[in-house]
């Protein structure tokens, strides 16, 4: 499959929607990048996309976040196993930063050892976690720079930045019966050059920094949530390809 370039990516969901159906995946196959099962995904619009949410912590984005979580409680939300009132509308400064994509390491053969690893305790063969990584990984845009409410993604050497406002989050159910939080952004000023929409995911449920995330991007905001297949991961641009090895394997 050719990666996608950047305004692909919509019309990438709709025609999986309409030729494919929502696939199934089993909750071991994502390992640390996606601890769910995706049949069958749907969202919980029972919120407006004004949260007004009644904190009993306060945060102010200085990327300090102080949250009194314990460990249990972080290790199940990362799990997908949360409430509703515990989560929490985040500020794009969460995921401030210069990032890189993970799937040149995938070609490359450097994940090679990551899909060793999940087959020595998953369901699936080396061959068959990388095949199914290529896909959820599959991108052409191998950079996005985050600052402020700037987004800029950079594919084929080529820039091009948007201003992203908030536009709520999306709490999504699983069939294996643990969820997600999608928080969404738009595009101030449309523009046909940048997805009106994009989606993060990195299994946190209330502000803090991401170390890594999937981003799914596009024009219709439905279709992007009903996305099952296609994740494209971003880690910090300044970790080796060995070292995201070591933090893919760590999770």
């Amino acid at each position: 499959m050719t990666p996608l370039p950047l305004k692909a990516a919509s019309a990438f969901v709709l025609s999986a929607l309409i030729l494919t159906g929502v696939q199934g995946v089993s909750a071991s196959d994502h390992g640390h990048d996606h601890e769910h099962d995706h049949d069958h995904t749907h969202s919980d619009h029972d919120h407006d996309h004004d949260h007004d949410h009644d904190h009993d912590h306060d945060h102010d984005h200085d990327h300090d976040h102080d949250h009194d979580h314990d460990s249990d409680s972080d290790s199940d939300i990362y799990s997908g196993y949360f409430d509703d009132e515990q989560v929490e509308d985040r500020a794009l400064s969460d995921w401030e930063g210069d990032w890189q994509s993970v799937y040149p390491y995938l070609q490359d053969g450097t994940l090679d050892e990551v899909f060793a690893h999940k087959a020595e305790n998953g369901d699936k063969t080396a061959e068959e976690y990388k095949a199914y990584y290529d896909t959820g990984y599959q991108t052409d845009v191998e950079r996005i720079v985050i600052d402020g409410n700037s987004v800029t993604f950079v594919e084929s050497g080529e820039e091009r930045s948007g201003e992203y406002q908030y536009d709520g989050y999306e709490i999504l159910t699983y069939q294996a019966g643990n969820r997600g939080v999608r928080f969404i952004y738009e595009l101030e000023e449309a523009s046909e050059d940048l997805p009106k929409y994009i989606q993060f995911s990195d299994h946190s449920i209330y502000p803090t920094d991401a170390h890594h995330y999937h981003l799914y991007w596009g024009d219709d905001r439905q279709a992007l949530l009903e996305e099952v297949t296609h994740w494209p991961t971003y880690y910090p641009s300044e970790l080796s390809g060995e070292e995201i090895v070591e933090e893919m394997i760590s999770h």
